[in-house]
């Protein structure tokens, strides 16, 4: 679902150049979802190899990310691990959305709607663990470092900001405050352009400075994981009835006693539960952050088994390398 505080929030524009040379963390579950949702056919079907296995967030990884690399940012890719059991509701929430999705997209089918086809395809995409694997070795294939959170994956991420081993965090949602990142970049892994409502529209990068967005709202990293906590994070995804991001703002405060607070609101969950999951999230300090020269023969072998075209892959290993391929192929382009 993600923290729902876009009210609150008043991010800065940047263009991809201002990355250069920034180390930036990736949530890629979060990224790999985007791929899985956007990239489709007309009809809304995922695109897929002669074995009818999706490849959707293979050709995301392989379009979008040379760009990044282009642009000279120096990207670490963060995979989730296992969840807080508190997250198991969301999780149930978010399949049956897609139950209903699925049934939509069936009668959209039976009628030949493409339009609805491919609005409700999108709300049923599922990244299987295969799918990350399958990411994962493509990454790192590209040279780039990969880790695995023993959790959530923008909880890693924010560990790796704050302790200065990147300069910022990629997600989509806003969640990654929480952790306290210290920078946080949304729409970093988008397409730059996207049609909606029949509208070609731009996306540009933002970014969201911590201490820049806790001045202005006057809070400190507590009170903001409390306003979270009231509007619902994924830890109790409905938060409490009636209350938005304005109306949290005004009660964290006005309120310095949050347990008198919340025993006025008498939520369905414990608060302090899920105030010590932000705050006591388990990470993994050993990890390494070894930037690498793309693998060649390991993208080859990946992309190829999964049915893309060989010149593609070779304009792809070209632009990775920065080495030309000869029309003898990509045999003689190892062996020299």
């Amino acid at each position: 679902m993600g923290l729902n505080i876009t009210k609150l929030v008043e991010p800065k524009t940047i263009s991809l150049d201002d990355l250069k040379n920034k180390k930036i963390a990736v949530d890629a579950s979060q990224m790999l979802y985007q791929f899985l949702s956007s990239i489709r056919q007309p009809d809304g079907t995922p695109l897929m190899d002669s074995n009818e296995d999706v490849t959707s967030h293979l050709m995301g990884i392989s379009t979008r990310i040379p760009n990044l690399i282009e642009k000279g940012m120096k990207l670490v890719f963060v995979f989730d691990g296992k969840p807080p059991i508190l997250k198991s509701l969301e999780k149930e929430e978010r399949a049956h959305r897609k139950r209903l999705a699925q049934e939509k997209l069936e009668l959209a089918k039976e009628e030949g709607d493409e339009e609805l086809m491919l609005k409700y395809s999108k709300q049923t995409s599922i990244l299987t663990r295969k799918m990350a694997e399958e990411a994962m070795e493509l990454i790192s294939a590209f040279g780039l470092p990969v880790i695995q959170a023993p959790s959530e994956a923008e909880a890693q991420c924010a560990y790796m900001a704050k302790n200065g081993d990147v300069w910022g965090i990629s997600s989509t949602d806003y969640d990654s405050l929480l952790y306290s990142t210290p920078r946080l970049l949304r729409n970093l892994t988008l397409s730059d352009k996207r049609r909606v409502r029949g509208k070609l529209i731009f996306i540009k990068p933002e970014i969201i400075e911590l201490n820049d967005f806790l001045r202005k709202l006057e809070l400190n990293n507590e009170q903001l994981i409390i306003l979270g906590i009231l509007v619902g994070t994924d830890y109790n995804n409905k938060g409490i009835s009636g209350i938005g991001p304005m109306k949290a703002l005004k009660l964290v405060k006005e309120n310095n006693d949050y347990e008198k607070m919340f025993l006025g609101l008498k939520p369905d969950f414990d608060w302090k539960e899920i105030y010590n999951i932000f705050k006591e999230m388990p990470v993994t300090k050993d990890y390494s952050l070894d930037w690498k020269s793309p693998n060649a023969d390991k993208i080859y072998e990946i992309l190829s088994s999964h049915d893309f075209n060989r010149e593609r892959i070779n304009k792809l290993i070209e632009r990775l390398t920065k080495k030309s391929i000869s029309q003898k192929g990509l045999s003689s382009f190892f062996n020299s």
